[in-house]
């Protein structure tokens, strides 16, 4: 990440922070005080991830979306602030194309794509009682990316890790007293993470950004 995008980065997490703790100072009730001061849960989660490196992803994959999965561990705050440390994985097979002249030619090498992401959220839930509970939140995150395929070197395979940013929002609602489900949207940002290898697709598209959209529906278990 470059060090504008890095001051960007934390720019947005301090100001989405010093808003969540705001909410929280001003939240405190009668039923809040009788939470834990912490609760622990974890969860798991499955979704579709739609990268904004479209063209580079369709070229290789023959399409730029494809489904995700992960999971993770979440730490709730008496006045309704959490942190989640999230793993995720998407991994599809494709081919290795060659661009000229604005027309794509596919070389016959099978290859694999591989975008481990790892990621770290804060954010506020809105939990008044009701029985459906919206929450909002932004983070960092650290990706890897890999392309790999069965015949080449390890000097022709990528294996590269990045670093970079995400906000979400969702809504959670409690389906028995230690289950819940949510459904979730996140954008994330990884800047410059494409189109440094001058034989990739991805220069020839002049697309740097790994990260993307992703849609996913998440269960959780703990109260």
């Amino acid at each position: 990440m470059t060090s504008q995008s890095s001051r960007f980065a934390l720019r947005v997490f301090a100001v989405v922070a010093c808003t969540f703790a705001t909410l929280s100072a001003g939240s405190g009730s009668a039923s809040a005080q009788t939470r834990p001061l912490f609760t622990v849960r974890g969860f798991g989660d499955l979704g579709s991830v739609s990268f904004t490196a479209k063209d580079s992803f369709d070229a290789i994959l023959g399409r730029n979306r494809g489904p995700i999965f992960g999971g993770g561990v979440e730490v709730l705050e008496r006045h309704n602030l959490f942190v989640n440390f999230r793993a995720s994985r998407f991994r599809e097979s494709g081919e290795r194309v060659f661009r000229f002249n604005g027309e794509l030619f596919p070389l016959g090498i099978p290859v694999t794509v591989t975008v481990m992401p790892i990621e770290v959220t804060g954010g506020y839930r809105f939990d008044f009682g009701s029985r459906v509970v919206p929450y909002g939140g932004g983070g960092v995150s650290w990706y890897r990316y890999k392309e790999t395929s069965r015949f080449a070197t390890d000097a022709e395979n990528v294996n590269e890790r990045f670093n970079g940013y995400q906000i979400l929002g969702g809504a959670e609602v409690r389906i028995w007293k230690w289950i819940a489900a949510a459904g979730e949207v996140q954008w994330a940002s990884v800047p410059d993470a494409l189109g440094q290898d001058p034989n990739g697709i991805s220069r020839e598209f002049n697309e740097k950004d790994l990260g993307g959209t992703t849609i996913r529906f998440k269960v959780v278990i703990g109260r």
